[in-house]
């Protein structure tokens, strides 16, 4: 059985994919839902995950200074960029939430006082929800392996799928381009990019797009809320047609959005515009899974 992977994300945060991953995870039939955005998640408030199992993830390496060893000499605390390293009443302490793990102390201390460890940056989880089944993360604060994180959350909800024999994993992604975004995308089937109509949303649908081409899979956009702004909305459409990306939709600006944001649920469950537009996108969707 091949299971197909579609990854939502966008340029930035706030234009609505966690709306449509949320609408997409009851349109579609048999899913794992994975959250990918594990620095700030949110996809578990609408869907309102039952945590089955409990991972720890250890990503990253912070220095801890053995006090018993350490002779007192402050060559840790000169040789650290990051201040990490700090003197306070009798003796020498590490910030953790400072430390980058680049190991400098631990070479340079002459008493071998310092070294390397690993520490705990974050859990993942297993999940049930009423449609299905649900992996996501949390990582801790000021760590920044959220990439591995994520490859972690996506292996899971991969092994889920084929366990249980389900044929699909949607992908709520990290926002922006960097790490947590092109980990959410690696080795996707389908990419659908979010945009809103706006000067800086063209913009950060460019970045994403070159992102997404990097990896050369297939990709289409979605304009949330096309009518704040038609000239922009037609500018996105042009956009779209030179670079022969196909535009799934335009969901209007809708307050029956924000109502059913504030009642954590999805946007689906409500007789609105919005809800009509994103069953139509979905049901354009289907047709390439």
């Amino acid at each position: 059985m091949l299971v197909f992977q579609m990854a939502i994300v966008s340029g930035k945060g706030g234009t609505g994919k966690t709306t449509l991953s949320a609408s997409f995870s009851y349109l579609a039939k048999n899913r794992v839902m994975a959250d990918c955005d594990v620095d700030a998640p949110n996809l578990h408030i609408i869907l309102k995950p039952q945590i089955i199992e409990k991972h720890e993830y250890f990503g990253s390496k912070k220095a801890i200074l053995d006090q018993e060893r350490c002779v007192m000499c402050g060559v840790c605390e000169q040789v650290c960029r990051f201040d990490a390293i700090k003197f306070g009443g009798d003796r020498y302490f590490v910030m953790e939430y400072a430390c980058e793990g680049c190991g400098a102390c631990a070479i340079a201390c002459p008493a071998k006082a310092l070294q390397l460890v690993q520490i705990l940056s974050g859990e993942y989880y297993l999940s049930k929800t009423d449609n299905g089944p649900m992996v996501h993360a949390l990582l801790k604060p000021s760590e920044e392996t959220s990439g591995d994180l994520i490859a972690e959350v996506r292996k899971l909800a991969l092994k889920v799928a084929y366990d249980s024999q389900i044929p699909l994993v949607i992908i709520d992604g990290a926002p922006g381009i960097g790490c947590p975004a092109t980990s959410s995308i690696t080795s996707t089937n389908y990419v659908i990019l979010v945009a809103e109509p706006t000067m800086s949303g063209l913009h950060d649908l460019r970045r994403i797009v070159e992102t997404v081409r990097h990896f050369r899979i297939k990709m289409g956009v979605i304009v949330n809320k096309y009518d704040i702004n038609p000239s922009k909305t037609n500018e996105i459409e042009e956009y779209c047609k030179t670079e022969e990306i196909e535009v799934l939709g335009k969901i209007p600006y809708d307050e029956c959005v924000k109502e059913a944001t504030e009642n954590a649920k999805p946007v689906i469950f409500y007789d609105c515009p919005a809800a009509k537009e994103i069953k139509r996108v979905w049901e354009n969707l289907s047709s390439k899974i």
